[in-house]
């Protein structure tokens, strides 16, 4: 076609071709990550995965151990949460959500605030109780068999956002004589029954935390903003020095960077969970400077930590 210009390219030396290619490679498997997660997906909804293989020659790994239904401990539940389109709808608005007032990309996308969609959409709130509840057996496995420590003396103790009570009636199986009480939304804790030793009440954390020994924030914290989660604990600060006494809060949450820093792929994975929270909420993940200063911004004179949760931590703060 006469009259038009031909792109040129300048041909690039042999070594630095290869470069490229490698770059082109990289990028590659970044667009192409999200197929190791729907394939997992689909191989649990089609309960492909093999439990009971007579042959020597297969056998599963923990991880996959943690895939099977019938493990008590099963993280099925959160990971069909955390693919349902409801929750993966939000990262395709990124861009817009940059571009906007909104407060976070779930907003742009669903047009509501996360804790008000799950509210009003019964599928999403039994979805995201169920991932909370199948994560709490595993954790609370862990802390009772080698932090029951935590618990010595507490005569009271409140769940703060405990969803079910999967983590008040662990607590309250294990210390018979501790008095639990979950505190969440009204719609969570809606025609749940409790027992003699656990009861459920609901109401806001921001308005107000029943009086117990210790409150308990199981991955609460890292859902908020430092200017919300130093209301969370002023609230929860009130409940534990309330007539005279002097309680603690107990938090179970990550601490970004308590791995070791050859250990690259636990990092990157506390990292994702900072992007999910920038995603579908107002929070963030936290290092331990950060949360030092949430705990002493809100009125709190020391804490202690145990890493002993894998990518979590165990954090008691005190008054």
């Amino acid at each position: 076609m006469s009259g038009l210009r031909q792109p040129s390219f300048e041909l690039v030396p042999g070594e630095h071709l290869a470069k490229l290619l490698n770059a082109q490679a990289l990028i590659w498997n970044r667009i192409f990550n999200f197929i190791n997660s729907m394939s997992l997906k689909c191989a649990i909804q089609l309960e492909k995965i093999i439990g009971n293989d007579q042959e020597e020659r297969y056998a599963l790994t923990d991880a996959s151990r943690l895939l099977l239904k019938d493990n008590p401990l099963s993280v099925t539940p959160f990971l069909i949460a955390m693919l349902d389109p409801v929750l993966t709808k939000p990262w395709h608005f990124l861009t817009a959500w940059f571009q906007n007032e909104d407060l976070t990309p779930f907003d742009t996308a669903h047009g509501k605030k996360f804790w008000d969609y799950g509210g009003h959409d019964p599928k999403l709130n039994h979805l995201f109780n169920d991932a909370m509840a199948s994560d709490a057996r595993l954790v609370m496995s862990v802390v009772i068999d080698k932090c029951s420590a935590v618990f010595s003396g507490l005569e009271s103790l409140v769940d703060v956002g405990g969803g079910t009570g999967t983590v008040a009636k662990a607590i309250a199986d294990a210390v018979p004589s501790m008095e639990c009480t979950v505190l969440d939304l009204p719609h969570v804790v809606a025609g749940l029954e409790g027992s003699k030793k656990l009861k459920y009440i609901g109401g806001d954390m921001f308005e107000a935390v029943p009086p117990a020994d210790a409150i308990l924030l199981k991955w609460i914290l890292h859902d908020w903003n430092d200017e919300e989660c130093i209301k969370i604990l002023g609230r929860c600060k009130e409940a534990i020095t309330s007539n005279d006494k002097k309680g603690k809060v107990i938090i179970i949450d990550m601490i970004v960077q308590n791995q070791k820093e050859d250990d690259e792929e636990s990092i990157e994975t506390q990292l994702f969970f900072d992007m999910v929270m920038m995603v579908m909420a107002t929070g963030k993940e936290r290092n331990e400077k950060e949360w030092a200063k949430l705990f002493f911004d809100a009125g709190f004179s020391d804490y202690k930590i145990t890493h002993i949760l894998g990518l979590r931590s165990l954090i008691e703060v005190y008054p």
